[in-house]
């Protein structure tokens, strides 16, 4: 059986190749049935952190995942945790479309009862709130980090850090990282190591669910 071609999409632009294949390298490094390529949206150097924001990505997610779907991308992933464009995308692609909010979501409910929600805005995204429910817990926005750019310097990634033992505090059993900057930090694992509590990232949490489509 071949390599899923997946077609990712990230809502931040990226003009360095490195910073622009993160999330891409971190599939493929973990889910090796996996062929991923990358695309980022155009003129949005800080991404999406606002209804603005996301009502300006959307239609160019759609062009961006309209080109991967004629170059034959089997799946495509929106690299984003408020899955900006996806049911745009949907309406209009033969191919599965899935958004990082929600499969991180999905894969933190399908294993905590207590979950907290660490991302970049002061409220958790509509995608993530549909599918935890009442099992939401606590949402936390780290210290100075407004957007995802905010996470790539030693003072965002502490912050971060400080706010995921809060929400231990809280009484979480699980954390949902709800910002795709958190996977391009590689946090999960300093949180899942330093804390002792399950930590669910959302590029990995999308490995899973298209490694599985492909069964």
């Amino acid at each position: 059986m071949g390599k899923i071609k997946v077609g990712l999409i990230r809502v931040v632009t990226l003009l360095e190749e490195n910073l622009l294949k993160t999330h891409a390298n971190l599939l493929m490094k973990n889910f090796k049935n996996l062929e991923v390529e990358t695309r980022c949206i155009p003129d949005q150097p800080e991404g999406i952190h606002d209804d603005y924001t996301e009502k300006i990505a959307v239609p160019k997610i759609v062009n961006i995942a309209s080109e991967f779907e004629k170059e034959g991308m089997d799946i495509i992933f929106i690299s984003c945790a408020a899955d900006p464009g996806i049911e745009e995308c949907r309406k209009v692609l033969h191919i599965p479309v899935i958004g990082a909010g929600s499969v991180c979501a999905a894969v933190a409910y399908s294993v905590g009862s207590k979950i907290g929600v660490l991302g970049i805005t002061e409220e958790v995204p509509y995608a993530m709130i549909k599918v935890l429910q009442d099992k939401l817990a606590a949402n936390i926005k780290p210290e100075g980090v407004t957007t995802t750019l905010d996470l790539f310097n030693e003072d965002g990634k502490k912050n971060a850090l400080t706010a995921a033992q809060l929400l231990k505090e809280k009484g979480c059993d699980t954390i949902a990282l709800g910002c795709t900057g958190m996977s391009t930090i590689n946090i999960y694992k300093e949180i899942k190591e330093n804390l002792g509590i399950q930590v669910i990232d959302p590029v990995l949490a999308a490995g899973t669910v298209i490694s599985y489509l492909n069964f």
